[in-house]
């Protein structure tokens, strides 16, 4: 994270509508940020609309920034808390009108998100299908894939933990994904 006098500086910057000087000023705490988000709304999704809706807010006003009332990071982490409080109040305030409508003995109109059984079932096949299919694959091909697709890492992280080439870590992948496909057709 930057000092807060260049955060201040750049803040500064963005007040005049410099670009840049934005990306500094997200690439310096959007980690931060979004971190303070997905403390205070435990689903990334949400944290993710409620960190962008901040950066918009930053961008606006960012004029409104005035140094001596305190520190920029200050500043932008109260803008996300603002508006992490207000998601989970219009969440909270939508649960509450839907409890008191049931109680007052209309029917409360919530949305069901679970799955059905026959999805349930569908999803368990599947898992058990793929897993059939993963279990069928060469062991290399195997690692790759769990570890692009399981633990979300890069073909270089990959090849990295693996301690192999790039280039055959990659091909791994391509005739997993290739072979799993084949297997998840046939079966």
């Amino acid at each position: 994270m930057k000092d807060s006098g260049q955060l201040q500086k750049d803040l500064a910057r963005v007040a005049l509508g410099d670009r840049s000087a934005f990306a500094r000023v997200y690439q310096a705490t959007s980690a931060h940020l979004f971190a303070v988000a997905l403390r205070m709304l435990n689903r990334r999704d949400v944290a993710e609309d409620v960190l962008q809706e901040s950066f918009v807010s930053v961008w606006k006003h960012a004029g409104g920034y005035q140094a001596s009332a305190g520190e920029p990071m200050t500043w932008l982490i109260s803008i996300v808390r603002n508006r992490a409080l207000d998601v989970v109040r219009s969440a909270s305030t939508r649960h509450e009108t839907a409890r008191s409508l049931a109680a007052d003995g209309e029917e409360a109109d919530i949305p069901d998100e679970r799955p059905s059984p026959l999805q349930l079932l569908t999803q368990a096949t599947d898992s058990l299908a793929i897993r059939g299919c993963m279990e069928a694959l060469d062991a290399s091909h195997r690692q790759c894939l769990a570890l692009a697709y399981y633990h979300g890492m890069s073909h270089s992280q990959v090849a990295a933990h693996m301690r192999a080439p790039l280039g055959s870590v990659k091909a791994w992948v391509r005739r997993g994904l290739e072979r799993l496909k084949a297997c998840m057709e046939n079966g």
